[in-house]
């Protein structure tokens, strides 16, 4: 199930003042092998696995990766992997090197000037230039990969180059948990939409449309809200206060407290409280509304 080895045409190297020694060593050993290597030199600290990771980012081609060394390893892995399609792994061992390869697909290898010898860096590239991708590795006791695993494997070739693209994935927990989930109308209250993801405690997504007033009224609950789109202003009618909250603001309403709600624009937020859902209200809507007009300033 392995693919065929192959080994890139080009390898783009680069190191900080640490690292340099060991990247001069191994690009001397890439020219005997006859593959082509572009040497970036000796830049400060970061800026090594910067430009690597740029240039390999920047190439459409897997016959082309990336070598970068420092101290470390770590921190010229760390900054070429800000590029979008980089797999940078620090190898101290060849192990190391083969699973990231098998399991990675890695196309750019950070290697250490401080706890690698030239000879042991030579191993650790080696090993790394003839696994290919999905080929047996320490990681799987050097057995071939399981069918599942290998089919997994496989997709990640399209699923992690979306990674950090705008639109790509949903990342709030939130609303990968409403995801393709029907919201049910409130039915005492125009306009608004929840559907309950547990209970006791529960919480749940809810959704108002631009315009919506929610009456004064309670809970036997205190109940924790975060705002993930829109903007809403809650009136405390127990403490004064009023909160104006938009995306990412978080607001806590005691257990008993009586707050107005209006929604400025179309909103969704989450909400999570302990027990069963109750509401009970203090005044009606149209009293909520004139209350509201008179508080911005838009009573006729």
């Amino acid at each position: 199930m392995a693919a065929e080895p192959t080994r890139p045409v080009k390898i783009i190297a680069a190191a900080d003042d640490f690292g340099t020694p060991l990247k001069d060593a191994l690009v001397a050993h890439l020219r005997t092998l006859n593959i082509q290597v572009e040497d970036l030199g000796t830049s400060s600290y970061y800026s090594a696995g910067a430009e690597v990771g740029r240039r390999v980012s920047q190439s459409s081609s897997s016959d082309i990766r990336g070598l970068v060394a420092c101290g470390t390893g770590a921190g010229v892995s760390i900054f070429a992997n800000k590029y979008p399609g980089v797999y940078a792994a620090t190898c101290l061992s060849p192990s190391d090197a083969v699973n990231a390869r098998s399991i990675n697909n890695s196309n750019v290898l950070a290697v250490s000037g401080k706890y690698t010898s030239p000879e042991a860096a030579v191993e650790v590239l080696d090993a790394w230039l003839n696994t290919p991708f999905k080929s047996a590795c320490p990681a799987n006791d050097d057995k071939p990969w399981p069918q599942e695993i290998h089919s997994f494997l496989e997709h990640s070739l399209v699923e992690m180059p979306e990674i950090g693209k705008e639109g790509a994935f949903d990342t709030c927990a939130v609303c990968c948990l409403v995801k393709n989930r029907e919201l049910n109308p409130i039915d005492l209250i125009p306009g608004g939409s929840m559907k309950i993801l547990r209970e006791t405690p529960t919480s749940a997504f809810v959704r108002f449309k631009a315009g919506s007033v929610e009456p004064a009224h309670h809970h036997t609950f205190g109940h924790d809200l975060v705002v993930i789109e829109g903007k809403k202003s809650v009136w405390n009618l127990t403490k004064e206060p009023r909160y104006d909250l938009t995306v990412g603001d978080y607001l806590f309403t005691p257990p008993g407290d009586v707050h107005r709600v209006k929604y400025h624009e179309d909103t969704e937020f989450f909400i999570k409280w302990d027990g069963h859902w109750d509401m009970f209200f203090d005044e009606d809507l149209d009293t909520a509304k004139n209350a509201i007009d008179k508080e911005l300033g838009l009573a006729k």
